[in-house]
C-alpha cells in the first residue's frame, strides 16, 4: 500500500468520523427508572436534554427514592447515549480503538 492511497483512506475515515459526529450530535436517546416513571431524553453529546416524572410518583414522603428514580433514569439515558457513539464509530474505525479525544 502507498502512503499516498494509506492518506487517501486516512481522508475518507476523518471525513466518515466528522459525518458520524455530526449525526450523534442531533441524537436524542432516552433512559428510564421505575417503569417509565421517571424519563431523561439525553443528546448524543451525553448531555441531558430534558426530565419527565410522572405526578403519580411525586411524593413528599418519599423524596429519597424520586432522587433515586432521577439518577437511574439519566445514567441509563447516559449509558445509551455513549453505546451508541461507540457503536457509530466502530463502524468507522473498523473496531479499532482510537485514542482519547479522536474517537
Amino acid at each position: 500500500m502507498s502512503f499516498g492511497n494509506l492518506a487517501k483512506m486516512a481522508a475518507q475515515m476523518q471525513a466518515e468520523m466528522a459525518r458520524v459526529q455530526t449525526e450523534l450530535d442531533e441524537l436524542t436517546l432516552e433512559g428510564t427508572a421505575g417503569g417509565g416513571a421517571v424519563t431523561a431524553v439525553v443528546n448524543g453529546r451525553q448531555e441531558l436534554v430534558s426530565l419527565r416524572i410522572d405526578p403519580e410518583v411525586v411524593d413528599a414522603e418519599d423524596v429519597e427514592m424520586l432522587q433515586d428514580l432521577v439518577t437511574a433514569a439519566v445514567n441509563d439515558g447516559l449509558r445509551l447515549a455513549k453505546q451508541t457513539a461507540e457503536e457509530k464509530m466502530a463502524r468507522v474505525t473498523g473496531g479499532m480503538k482510537l485514542p482519547p479525544g479522536l474517537g
